[in-house]
């Protein structure tokens, strides 16, 4: 079974002449690590005969996906994976999270684009004694377990460094980590996220499926983005961040949140801990990606 040494660690790092705390949960498994970790901690801690088999559902490349992958193989675990159908490109040239979780013995199943919200629908219906459906991304009550320690860890280690005013960031993709964690910070603490997937009323959405609020603060984002699009300017933060702090964060989660932040927080607002979620296992395929872009950009000069 795995090995997970709790609490993960805080670095205290310097960026663009500012101090910030990062919570190190990226280096809690090279494959079930940060928030995909907490949101899967009480599956974790589950006796193995508890389930036999697991279904999500989500895209192709989704670190929730390849986290769950490794989760059912320590726990002798079916794992069936269902996706909209797969491009050409990687059908050809299968790599990333997807050949990895195929790897740790996922099943995956494609679904026409038109017919996956039927898919899960007809998913969600199933009852079945040792079957356990996970929503796209860990978006499930079974997270808030593994996000209460989370919490636990936060609220400690302020008291031990005697921090009075803190502002803890972290980026959203459900959500489901900002929304229960919020709920368990200490008083003195403030949690703002920076909302990757849809806008901010889609966001309030899948939050009202968990919980009934108070939900946690949305930056306000300069100008819409494409989730998991490449952008020139996520590169070059991404970049000047492991430059400058020494420390690889993902390319699709943490440049647009680390954007928002420096441009809303203030030095004179207290420490800032960001929360580092892990993801990097992304960053094979993401930097692919930047590459074809930036081979189409000197083309078009």
């Amino acid at each position: 079974m795995m090995t997970i040494s709790l609490p993960t660690r805080i670095d205290k790092v310097q960026f663009k002449g500012r101090s910030f705390y990062v919570k190190r949960d990226d280096l809690l498994h090279p494959c079930l690590s940060g928030n995909k970790y907490r949101k899967l901690y009480s599956l974790v801690q589950s006796p193995s005969n508890t389930y036999d088999t697991i279904i999500s559902y989500g895209g192709s490349q989704s670190n929730a996906m390849l986290s769950i992958a490794c989760l059912c193989k320590a726990k002798g675990w079916k794992f069936h994976y269902y996706t909209k159908t797969l491009s050409s490109h990687l059908r050809e040239d299968m790599d990333g999270n997807l050949a990895q979780a195929i790897a740790e013995g996922m099943t995956v199943h494609e679904v026409a684009h038109e017919l996956f919200e039927q898919k899960v629908e007809e998913l969600r219906s199933i009852e079945e004694e040792k079957t356990l459906l996970i929503s796209q991304g860990g978006a499930d009550a079974i997270a808030k377990e593994g996000i209460v320690k989370l919490a636990d860890e936060i609220n400690a280690w302020k008291k031990q460094e005697g921090i009075e005013n803190l502002s803890v960031v972290l980026p959203s993709g459900t959500g489901t980590t900002a929304l229960y964690l919020q709920s368990e910070l200490d008083d003195g603490t403030n949690l703002l996220t920076s909302v990757l997937v849809g806008d901010e009323a889609y966001q309030n959405e899948q939050w009202q499926r968990l919980s009934q609020g108070p939900y946690p603060k949305i930056f306000p984002s300069d100008k819409k983005r494409k989730f998991a699009k490449p952008y020139t300017e996520y590169l070059q933060i991404h970049q000047e961040l492991e430059s400058e702090t020494g420390i690889t964060f993902d390319l699709i989660y943490a440049p647009k949140t680390w954007m928002e932040m420096l441009a809303n927080l203030s030095e004179d607002e207290g420490d800032i801990l960001y929360i580092h979620t892990g993801g990097v296992s992304g960053n094979k395929t993401m930097l692919k990606r930047y590459e074809y872009l930036q081979s189409r950009q000197r083309c078009d000069r």
